[in-house]
């Protein structure tokens, strides 16, 4: 436990604990000190230098982020001299920043435009002198504007030190410095795994989501289509937020409300086919752990920079990967084929839409040829939690007074593991319920698997599993991941007892809660609020285990035949290949 100190804080006094930052202490005692650069998920360095404080008989002014309390000292955060300098700051930023806030895609969500509102910013004293620098369009996922970039270094501190990717680097110096892609490639070819956390962290619009809000409303026109619409679990939780609902709300049934409004002719949940790939998978993981040991541990297939980074760094690995597809993967297979022989559809019309949280889904859509399972492109266009708000309030759909309304069967029941995959260890608990009814024939109690949960960016379990100790790990944020797999590989190499036996990985930090498309402003208090959604609606279903879904039990009967079968490995599984970190 650390040793607290006493401070003061604009003649506040409080005790933190020793190595507190002042910007924290002042949070402390209900003072906001204003700062660009600081994010709670990284490191503080000081960049942007608005939140300077004085300590009260000194002459100097630290970084509040930046800066330790001293026992005893007295801190002045707010007075006349103090918000001007933050002002001429704000307007030294400003004279190098494009004035284009209304076609900007962070109009309103932007930190620089809510600061220099807060500070009556009506002009700016300085010269402009920015820079005509280009936009990088090279990915389906991101577009980096880097004439917009304020220089605060979020999206290289997440990049590099919470994500392990390196994909983006300051670049120059002084004034010339700018952002961009390592080695000053393009997006496309550089390391970057397309799940859009440096622009979840991005205080402005100089990385964000490729806008894909007009093809779903030209779909939507086309008398010709037939538009389906699947909804991932983190959405659910996370939607709201957009129209004033708190972090965390499930508002599940707004959600298939809304997407009808839009014109959607059917609302699918991802959900289902959450269900369903853990049919695939718990069978897969049984499999190897009785027959096939050596292809241990079973590590997951959900989350696609996960994948991505998987092929580009861990591609010895490719060997113990789950060759099931990502839920909104089997889901697109699923309404071209099975969908639309049930209700007499031509598949070559249906347009097949999905919700997600995550930016890295625009690209897994065309990921490999398996991507194409029902003989076309089974996932055509994809959307973030992001772009679906800006949608609806663009056409004046008022979210939170919409009536609960039901999926569209027969892909739209699911169990309560299929909705709690949006967090980190949901896909392992979800797994285990089905992989330990597979083994025993037992119906488990869910409560078993719990200790899969939890905010450390690693965690270890272990289970008894017909009388064997099953040992499991999990682990968010790609940091996080080298230690776990530095392990695996070292005990493969030297022959030894595998440390684990089945691996669940998510890139982002608390899973799909709070992936790169979700609604800005995620930290720890904001995940915890939308986890906790999840896991209310997985204890409010009426089954809490895949196997246990009646609309599974029927679509295995009716049509894939039992998991693992040769028409599930057709439609539903994948394969990986190694590609090159910067691309050729």
């Amino acid at each position: 436990m650390r040793t607290l100190v006493d401070v003061k804080v604009n003649g506040m006094e409080t005790s933190v604990p020793e190595g507190t930052s002042i910007l924290d202490a002042a949070d402390q005692v209900g003072v906001k000190v204003p700062a660009l650069c600081k994010h709670a998920d990284t490191p503080a360095w000081g960049a942007c230098g608005i939140c300077i404080v004085r300590v009260d008989g000194a002459a100097k002014m630290p970084r509040a982020c930046a800066t330790a309390v001293t026992p005893g000292a007295s801190y002045i955060t707010h007075d006349p001299e103090l918000a001007d300098i933050r002002r001429t700051t704000l307007e030294m930023i400003l004279s190098s920043h494009p004035n284009e806030c209304l076609t900007c895609g962070r109009n309103r969500t932007c930190e620089l435009q809510t600061m220099a509102a807060n500070f009556g910013i009506r002009e700016v004293r300085f010269e402009r002198h920015g820079e005509d620098l280009p936009k990088d369009t090279s990915t389906p996922s991101l577009v980096l504007d880097p004439e917009k970039c304020i220089k605060c270094g979020r999206c290289v501190l997440v990049c590099q030190k919470l994500q392990d990717v390196w994909a983006i680097e300051f670049l120059g110096r002084g004034h010339g410095t700018r952002i961009a892609p390592a080695a000053d490639v393009s997006l496309a070819d550089s390391p970057c795994i397309k799940c859009g956390q440096c622009s979840a962290h991005c205080p402005v619009g100089a990385i964000f989501e490729r806008d894909n809000t007009r093809e779903l409303l030209g779909a939507i026109r086309n008398e010709k289509l037939h538009v389906t619409t699947q909804i991932a679990p983190a959405v659910r939780v996370a939607l709201g937020e957009a129209f004033g609902l708190p972090p965390g709300t499930l508002s599940t049934g707004k959600v298939y409300a809304a997407l009808r409004r839009l014109g959607v002719d059917t609302v699918f949940d991802t959900n289902f086919s959450a269900d369903v790939t853990i049919m695939e998978e718990a069978k897969e993981f049984v499999d190897r752990l009785e027959h096939e040991p050596e292809r241990l541990p079973l590590i997951t297939s959900c989350c696609p920079s996960w994948v991505d980074y998987l092929e580009k760094y861990w591609d010895d690995m490719i060997p113990l990967f789950s060759t099931a597809k990502s839920p909104m993967m089997m889901q697109g297979a699923l309404t071209k084929t099975f969908f639309a022989e049930q209700h007499g559809i031509d598949p070559d019309s249906i347009y097949s839409t999905a919700i997600m949280p995550c930016t890295s889904k625009k690209f897994e859509l065309s990921r490999s040829e398996s991507m194409y399972a029902s003989g076309r492109q089974d996932v055509d266009l994809v959307l973030t939690t992001r772009e679906l708000a800006r949608l609806l309030h663009s056409n004046g759909i008022e979210f939170a007074s919409l009536p609960d309304e039901e999926a569209d069967d027969p892909i739209g029941t699911y169990s309560g593991a299929g909705t709690i995959f949006g967090v980190t260890g949901g896909v392992m608990e979800a797994a285990l319920r089905t992989a330990a009814h597979y083994v025993t024939g037992k119906v488990i109690e869910p409560l078993t698997f719990t200790k899969v949960r939890g905010m450390d960016g690693v965690r270890v379990a272990s289970f008894d599993l017909k009388g064997a100790q099953l040992r499991v790990a999990i682990a968010h944020g790609m940091a996080n991941v080298r230690d776990i797999l530095k392990e695996v590989r070292a005990a493969k190499e030297r022959g030894e007892k595998l440390p684990f036996h089945f691996l669940e990985v998510m890139a982002c930090r608390g899973g799909c809660i709070s992936g790169g498309g979700q609604p800005y402003g995620s930290d720890d208090k904001v995940r915890a609020q939308r986890i906790r959604g999840l896991y209310s609606d997985d204890d409010a279903a009426a089954a809490r285990c895949s196997y246990q879904n009646p609309a599974i039990q029927a679509l295995y009967r009716e049509f894939i035949g039992d998991p693992g079968s040769d028409r599930a490995h057709e439609l539903l599984h994948t394969g990986y290949r190694s590609r090159p970190i910067y691309a050729r």
